[in-house]
């Protein structure tokens, strides 16, 4: 019974973990799979969300700014602006731009009409409504 880890024993070893991984990752994906139509709040897009996305996309905001962490890290994180500043404050924001402050980044003018910055407004609402796990974990992106 001295004789050691031979090689027999050696490829059960590895047979057996990896049936048991390869198990153990399926039933991640299946719970994964479950779980996102619920928490990406799918149901509740709107054809006023697909234009907003859109306007997202062909204006290239995904380029400076961050939604839910993914863009670029050069302005501020947008997934919960919604919830932050609120529809009038991100309508009056956008037609400001650019603000001509000294010293400050400044955000371009997007000459959006008043319908394209509520289909905007939308698609940053049903951005802040999908559950990301308290993701930023900062409040203000």
């Amino acid at each position: 019974m001295s004789q050691g880890f031979t090689s027999q024993m050696a490829r059960n070893i590895f047979y057996g973990g990896t049936v048991f991984f390869v198990l153990l990752f399926a039933a991640l994906i299946l719970h994964t799979e479950t779980k996102i139509p619920e928490r990406s709040k799918a149901a509740e897009i709107t054809p006023a969300v697909v234009r907003g996305k859109h306007i997202w996309e062909t204006r290239n905001c995904i380029g400076c700014h961050t939604l839910l962490g993914e863009g670029a890290y050069f302005a501020p994180e947008l997934g919960n602006v919604y919830t932050r500043r609120g529809p009038e404050f991100i309508k009056a924001w956008m037609q400001a731009m650019p603000t001509g402050a000294p010293g400050r980044r400044q955000m371009p003018q997007f000459h959006l009409n008043d319908e394209q910055l509520n289909d905007l407004v939308e698609f940053l609402k049903w951005t802040n409504g999908v559950d990301t796990q308290n993701w930023p974990p900062n409040i203000e992106g």
